[in-house]
């Protein structure tokens, strides 16, 4: 139980600590200067590497339920190596990059922001309690993976598809999303 204890509270240190520098990355660092055509097309690969991890979760979630132990083990590594690649791709792609703005207007603003904040808080949570269940299965303690598997699953399962939908946001929306409705022609009660 000592073992275990001590593994969870290392598991909560290390996250906290990488949440810190991850802030520290994306809100007070400046970006750093670069021609890297490869750094322009990382908020894409992230996306991907979010909803790659997406569809294993739920994949693996199914093969547990039909008691296909070994997919599971293989789909949840896989899950959980597509999200160490993000993380790393993230930390790459915010050290050149910095912060992007969101430039949707009207009502996509506040959904926009809704999304983000809420993928934001979760993954907070998601990276100690991910590592958490893990170490329990490595640990052969599957009682207690099962029971915090139940709460991993559907915050994985969320922030892994928030992140596809804040990228596909921040990129792709339709040009009439990215204009202020006011020059839309867009009756306003502050005209």
């Amino acid at each position: 139980m000592q073992s275990t204890r001590t593994v969870i509270i290392s598991i909560f240190l290390i996250s906290f600590l990488a949440i810190l520098f991850l802030v520290w990355l994306i809100y007070f660092k400046a970006g750093a200067e670069t021609d890297l055509p490869l750094v322009r097309h990382l908020s894409a690969a992230n996306a991907t590497l979010n909803g790659l991890s997406a569809i294993c979760v739920y994949l693996g979630i199914r093969f547990i339920k039909q008691g296909k132990q070994v997919l599971h083990q293989r789909l949840m590594v896989t899950a959980f190596i597509f999200s160490l690649l993000f993380l790393v791709s993230y930390i790459i792609y915010h050290h050149f990059h910095g912060d992007t703005p969101f430039r949707g207007q009207g009502l996509i603003r506040p959904i926009y922001f809704f999304i983000l904040i809420s993928h934001i808080g979760l993954s907070v949570v998601v990276l100690p309690i991910v590592l958490v269940t893990f170490a329990f299965a490595l640990l052969s303690k599957f009682v207690l993976h099962r029971r915090i598997a139940r709460i991993t699953f559907p915050l994985w399962l969320y922030v892994s598809i928030t992140g596809v939908l804040v990228y596909a946001m921040l990129n792709h929306l339709p040009e009439t999303l990215l204009q202020d409705e006011a020059s839309l022609g867009v009756f306003s009660l502050n005209t």
